[in-house]
This record gives C-alpha cells, structure tokens and sequence, in this order.
C-alpha cells in the first residue's frame, strides 16, 4: 500500500482506496450526490442534488440546502425526514456516515411543527399547529399548555372514527377554529403540567389577543348545549365490548412521533382523556379541562360506551339540562367552589371534611346483611344471609346471631380494598362492591343491604376501612351524610315539579338521553321523569353540577375501564382484558363474567416479547400471565399499565416539574429509545 502511494505521488496520479481519494499522500472523503426534497419549493419542484461527503454532519447539509435553495427566510424550526428509516435526523453534529446515509436516501427537508386538525371532547374542531418530530407525548403537552389544560399526562391523541354520514350531509362543510396563528409555546412546558397558569381576564395571554380568540377560549371553556338527537344517532356507537376493543386500538404511541405513525399536515385526531385518574383539579385554573371532561362524559354517557341503569340516565339528562340552563343564565365559565374544591375527594369519595367535628359513632356494626362471592353478571341471585359485625377495618359474619361470640366463618380485612356502589333507588338495590386483594388475585365481594340507612353505614364503614380508618374516625357521620346526599339525587319527587312544570316545553329529552330510550319511550314520557329527578340538583352551581354529572359517572361499575381482546397464553378463545387505573380485569368475551382480577400494587414485573408480541406479567404469589393482543398492539397495553403506575406516583409533595423521563421508562420498553 505504502509503495502504491509513494509510487502515485512521484508519477502525480490520484489513487482512489475503498472509497477514499488519495492524492499527494493527503486522505480525503470521496464526494457524491445526495436528493434532498424541499418541501417548501412546492410539490411539483424536483429535489435538490447537493455534493456532500460522508463525514459532513447532518447541520453542514442544511447549511448547503439553505445557501442553494437561495431563499432568504427563518429555517429554525426546518429539520431532515428520512423517508425510509422513518425518523428525523435531529442529531444536527452527527455526520451522515455514523447515521448511515447514502446516496440512495430519500430525504426532506420539511418544518417540524405542521397543521393538525384536532377535534376535541366537546366536538369542536381546532386547527393548530402541532409537532410532528417529538413524541406524541411532548407533543400532546404543548397542545394543552395552548389551550390552557393541566396535567397533559392523562390525555393523548388516537385516530378518529369517522361518523355516519347521510347524502344531504355530504355538500356539509365542518366549522374549523383557526389557532396557526398562535405562536408556538418556548422553552421549558414541563413545569406546566401541574403549576398554576398566568391567566388574563381568566385566560391565557394568546387568548385574549382578539374578540375572535376570546370567542374561540370561550368555546373550549363553555359546556355546549345538548346535542340534536340527529346529532346523537349520526354518531359512532360501540354495539358491544368487541367494539369498544376496536376503539382503543386507536391510540397512538406516546414514545414515537406523528411522522413516525403515517400522520400528515392537516390530518384529524381526537385529543381524550385516556387515563381516568384525574388528579390535582381546581376550577379556578381548569376551566378548560373541567369542560372537557365533562363533555367526554357526557357523550360516553349518550352513546352508551359505559352502561347505566335507566334511574341513572335520568338524573344524566337532569344534570345536562340543568347545566344546559345555568350556563345559559350565568356569564362567568365555570368558577371555583369553596364546598368541593378538593375535586379528587369529592369524586372517589365523596367526603365533606368537617374538621374538628367529634363523632358519636360507635365503634362496631352488628347487623344482618346478604353476601354473595363473585356473583355473575346482572342477577341477584347466589346471595346468602349472615350475621355481620363490622369492627376496626374488618368485618366477620356467622351463621347467626347467637354464633358471633363464637369463631366467625370467616374474617375480610378491607384494608387496601376497592368499595363501588351498586344501587337503585327505584328499585331498592342497595349493594356494596367489595375487591379484596388475594395472592392470585382479587375476590369479588357484593354486600346486599335492606335499606338505605343500611346502605349508608356499611357503605361509610367499608370506605374508612379502606384507607385503614375505623367507625371511631371523627369523619364516619360525615361520610354517611355524603352518602345521603348522593342518594337523594336518585329519587323521584312525583308530588311536585317546583321550579319546572311537567310540560316544559324547552326541554328536548332525547337531546338528553342515549338513543336506546328514543325507541322506548316517547318525550311527552321521558319529561316528568327528567323533571323530577331535576329537583335535586335545581339548586347546584354551574361548577357544582359538572362536578356533580363527573361524580356520578364515575360511581358507575364499569367507568375507567379500558377494553382489549387478547389471547391467553394456554387458552384457545378470544377473551377481553379490561384495564382500570389499578387493576387488570380478565373477563369472559361470551357472557361477560369477570374471570380473575389483578391489582397492580402486586405487580412484580411486565415485559413484552416484541418478536411474538406477547406480554408478560408476573405478580406477588408466584402468578404469572401472559396474553397476545387482537384488537390493539401490544404496546398500547404495555403503555396503558405503565402510564397507570405513573399516575399514582403523583402526589402533592413532589416537584410540580412532570417526570417526562420515568413516564417513557414505564411506558416506552425499549421501542422508546
């Protein structure tokens, strides 16, 4: 080699090496043409050939890129989309050899924010500028640091389902509020996520700009009046669980970006809450993201996506029509109330804290009540009667009054365990749901009451019970007065109408209920009994009764469960796994029994195979489960657990700066890197 170089060097020729050019004993890079597409010379321009080296780094090619293309504007925001690896080159130092490009590459040279449509819950439709080179989880926050919404980790993007549309719909244009013109968010957002926003005239900065910007904040801001029943047929709604799978096959991949899953300028996403764990709200700064939750509620509610009992629709489309009224009347958007400002107690436990209030509960229960282990779905029957005695944080129950001086059959300890309710008022069910933690699992426990006052004492003492609280904490009476109150809304007053006569004709019931009771009952029948379940919330606040419509929704038994068909390692059928914000649930596709039950607090580990697509769970007792996706991919799995575990580290003590880094460890596997 030295002599063919000392050789080339006396005669003055240039030898080329294994691609280098060697000339006078100096090593250079051979120079080739590489295509570059300008995406702003339009789409018809052909690409630009520029010569390049492979050392030269990724920011030397834009440089060139700039200077031929001759075009004098601000390229910051411009980066590299490698059309057939499928990823930006944002690494601008690195050289085109250590990404491994070659002349065959086709590249683009495109700007990283781009137009996106986004409908949100309430069904408007924005157009905003969004990031398509970040994960869709930064990208997901930025969009709700623009439009004024905390704690952007309980929401995410997914693909719509297109709506039912008829022939005089088609010429339809859908009204589309412009948000381009916002300037894009700088610097650090992640503080963001759970500080308290700088807000003027109870709005963002960019908001208050214009008349038109204002209207547009007051749209996100404002509960919308209920829908046309034409509006609600048109809509997609799941006939089954299997639908309601298909649907959370949709989300998309928190830990890639829009490019990455075939997302392109001015496509339509929906923004939803997809963890249902909705932490740390204070109406006065989530104005916008009190709003939109309730309208996700709202319209899971109207097209039956969580089921309800005919009761409990009623008082749905009392709440809305009293919410419909009030924003009607009241100026202001929704406001803070003193009496429920501490939103997440008000939701999972319905508590009035009264400080300093000293109880005159005792300290034991003893009372005859029904109890039925893991009974099947929609039947009352397996119910057996016991003597209970309900003490400290664990109840027992005999076959008799005169057995409990006795060894009770058998004791449950409702430390750490999950309590629902299960009632009607119209029919007197008063039942508490019992979840106890087991090494294989969860049992299922019902407990069927006689009564209301029944219900309301057992219903406070499992809940105490719960967070490890006896029927002596000072918070007892006041927990069963909460009871009471949420009762009360489900009763009928037939006697009388009060504020609203029982042919009110600006009610449109079927704006207000789902489109199963169209066909069952005409207006004139589903009026009175709106009416009446209105005069228990007549007297609430704006911000009351959307906290209260929240409330109710998620007292249902199936609310926060999100549905996957999925294939048991061992079994040969289909089954559906339905995610909740601290269990697995493995439920039978058939008949919809719920076979097993897992919490995550006895997770020991997950992983997922991603050659086979299979996930791996292996929880405390030596039990282990593994199951491939139908439905969905793995990773949404994958990624619905891990942000599950991330939303219950949370809490008020920590740093208000949102670890972006621990939600991809939990969420990402190694596709995340």
């Amino acid at each position: 080699m030295r002599e063919n170089i000392r050789a080339s060097r006396n005669l003055g020729y240039s030898v080329y090496v294994s691609g280098f050019c060697i000339k006078n004993a100096d090593l250079t890079m051979a120079a080739w043409d590489l295509s570059v597409t300008v995406e702003d010379l339009g789409p018809d321009t052909p690409p630009v050939s520029l010569s390049v080296t492979s050392d030269l780094h990724v920011g030397g090619v834009i440089l060139k890129l700039v200077e031929k293309t001759q075009i004098k504007r601000d390229w910051s925001d411009h980066a590299l989309w490698w059309e057939q690896k499928q990823c930006w080159l944002l690494r601008t130092a690195w050289s085109l050899e250590k990404y491994g490009i070659h002349a065959d590459a086709r590249l683009h040279f495109m700007p990283q924010h781009k137009p996106l449509k986004l409908g949100l819950p309430n069904g408007i439709t924005l157009r905003l500028h969004a990031c398509y080179s970040s994960p869709v989880f930064q990208t997901v926050m930025h969009i709700c640091r623009m439009l004024n919404i905390r704690h952007p980790e309980e929401l995410s993007l997914l693909r719509p389902i297109e709506e039912k549309k008829k022939k005089k719909d088609k010429d339809s244009t859908e009204e589309i509020y412009d948000l381009t013109e916002v300037p894009l968010s700088s610097g650090t957002i992640h503080s963001f996520s759970t500080s308290r926003p700088c807000l003027y005239n109870g709005m963002p900065a960019h908001f208050a700009d214009s008349p038109q910007m204002e209207a547009v904040y007051k749209m996100l801001s404002v509960t919308q009046p209920p829908p046309a029943p034409e509006v609600i047929a048109k809509q997609y709604r799941p006939a089954s669980v299997v639908d309601k799978a298909h649907i959370n096959g949709r989300w998309l991949d928190s830990s890639r970006c829009l490019m990455q899953q075939g997302i392109q300028e001015n496509d339509r996403l929906w923004l939803r809450f997809k963890y249902f764990t909705f932490y740390d709200i204070e109406p006065k700064y989530d104005v916008v993201r009190l709003t939109q939750l309730y309208e996700q509620a709202r319209w899971a509610i109207l097209l039956e996506d969580i089921d309800c009992t005919e009761e409990e629709m009623m008082l749905f489309g009392a709440l809305q029509y009293h919410i419909s009224k009030v924003s009607q009347s009241e100026p202001q958007m929704l406001s803070s109330s003193a009496a429920m400002d501490d939103l997440e107690s008000a939701l999972q436990s319905l508590e009035v804290k009264m400080e300093g209030e000293s109880s005159s509960a005792s300290e034991m229960l003893v009372e005859t009540l029904f109890i039925c282990f893991r009974p099947k779905r929609l039947t009352l029957k397996g119910y057996k009667q016991y003597w209970f005695k309900f003490q400290d944080t664990s109840i027992s129950y005999f076959k008799s009054k005169e057995e409990s001086i006795g060894e009770p059959i058998q004791q449950i300890n409702l430390k750490g365990c999950e309590v629902a309710p299960d009632v009607n008022m119209a029919a007197q069910k008063f039942l508490i749901r019992l979840l106890i933690p087991a090494p294989e699992g969860m049992n299922e426990v019902y407990l069927r009451c006689e009564n209301e006052q029944q219900y309301a004492q057992w219903m406070a003492g499992c809940r105490l019970a719960s967070k490890g609280k006896s029927l002596a904490d000072n918070s007892y009476q006041s927990e069963i007065q909460s009871i009471h109150s949420f009762l009360a809304m489900q009763k009928t007053n037939s006697s009388s109408h009060g504020n609203a006569p029982a042919n009110d004709e600006s009610i449109n019931t079927h704006s207000l209920v789902s489109p199963r009771y169209h066909k069952k009952y005409k207006a004139k029948q589903l009026t009175p009994r709106i009416l009446d379940a209105y005069q228990n919330v007549a007297q609430l606040s704006l911000t009351d009764a959307v906290m209260r419509f929240i409330q109710v929704w998620q007292a249902l038994p199936d609310f926060g469960l999100s549905y996957i068909v999925v294939r048991f390692k061992g079994s040969r059928k289909d089954e559906v796994l339905g995610i909740a914000p601290n269990r697995l649930i493995r439920i039978d596709l058939g008949v919809g029994d719920v076979v097993k039950t897992w919490r995550y607090n006895n997770m020991k580990q997950w992983n997922v195979n991603w050659d086979i697509r299979q996930m791996a769970i292996e929880f405390e007792g030596n039990v282990n489960i593994a199951f491939s996706c139908v439905t969905a991919d793995c990773k949404i799995v994958h990624e619905f657990i891990g942000g599950y575990i991330f939303m219950s580290t949370r809490s008020r003590e920590k740093s208000d700066v949102l670890n972006e880094e621990l939600f991809h460890k939990l969420t990402g596997g190694h596709e995340a890197l």
